[in-house]
């Protein structure tokens, strides 16, 4: 097993391409609708799954972490929690079903950011100066605050500090075989996420995320479960609040190839999504 430091970067391929101006892709942007094309889910992904990933050391460092940060920060919290009250109507928490470890179904908390029944009025992605995020939503999203609430998910054991994000059970049928992050690979490659989906028409941005987004965020997926450790751990976390590390940009997606997800077969975990 790789002991290899693993930090989420752009991949070679796409750092070593030609930067193309937004206004190139107005010619996609004006391609007649199509009707969305059923797909097939992914016959399944096989993955070499690092030892640190789904260990009891893994859980406790998760612990030794969240609970002195929910003791220190319970009053910041409620600080949130009260402004987010006086701002907007609607209920502080934003509470969402998510497939984690062996798709096993939780509640996610959040701070809502958004007018209420959000998910009713528009879709279901996110993009840039999105009319139901509220201006204190705004701020929130910036500095990633309104993710504080899921510490409460690694506190119940349903989340870990860092890994793959929870997946919407309908965008994502990959099956994670290590408990899902409040951080990680794609979080950090794709923390500007709002901004490449705010490049691409309404009408498209679900078969674009699809066909552009969830496979890259697989791939990182894939790469941080087979190389996690300790101290891939405490990296990534000082990345998030650091800001560091490489992002990807809309030109990135649309034309560096999507590298292939499939992984060595495991040593003795296969990985299979549900259909």
């Amino acid at each position: 097993m790789s002991t290899e430091i693993y930090l989420p970067q752009i991949p070679e391929s796409i750092l070593n391409h030609n930067r193309t101006s937004l206004n190139e892709f107005a010619s996609w942007r004006s391609v007649p609708d199509q009707d969305p094309v059923e797909r097939e889910p992914p016959r399944g992904i096989s993955y070499e799954v690092s030892p640190w990933c789904a260990s009891a050391a893994k859980r406790a460092f998760d612990l030794v972490c969240v609970v002195p940060a929910l003791t220190v920060l319970s009053p910041f919290l409620a600080l949130i929690a009260v402004a987010v009250r006086l701002t907007s109507p609607g209920p502080v928490i934003f509470r969402q079903q998510r497939a984690g470890r062996h798709r096993k179904l939780f509640t996610i908390y959040k701070f809502r950011t958004m007018v209420e029944n959000s998910e009713a009025i528009g879709p279901g992605h996110t993009a840039k100066g999105d009319p139901r995020i509220t201006r204190l939503g705004v701020f929130l999203r910036r500095f990633k605050l309104d993710e504080f609430p899921q510490l409460y998910n690694v506190l119940r054991g349903e989340m870990s500090l860092v890994g793959p994000r929870p997946k919407l059970p309908h965008h994502d049928n990959t099956l994670l075989v290590c408990r899902p992050g409040v951080t990680g690979a794609a979080t950090l490659a794709f923390r500007d996420e709002q901004r490449i989906l705010c490049e691409v028409p309404t009408e498209r941005l679900e078969s674009f995320y699809q066909e552009h987004v969830v496979p890259r965020k697989q791939q990182l997926d894939a790469t941080y479960m087979s190389r996690a450790t300790m101290v891939t751990d405490l990296r990534v976390l000082f990345a998030t609040v650091a800001r560091a590390g490489g992002h990807l940009t809309h030109s990135d997606l649309f034309h560096a190839p999507i590298p292939s997800i499939e992984m060595k077969p495991p040593r003795s975990v296969a990985v299979w999504p549900l259909n």
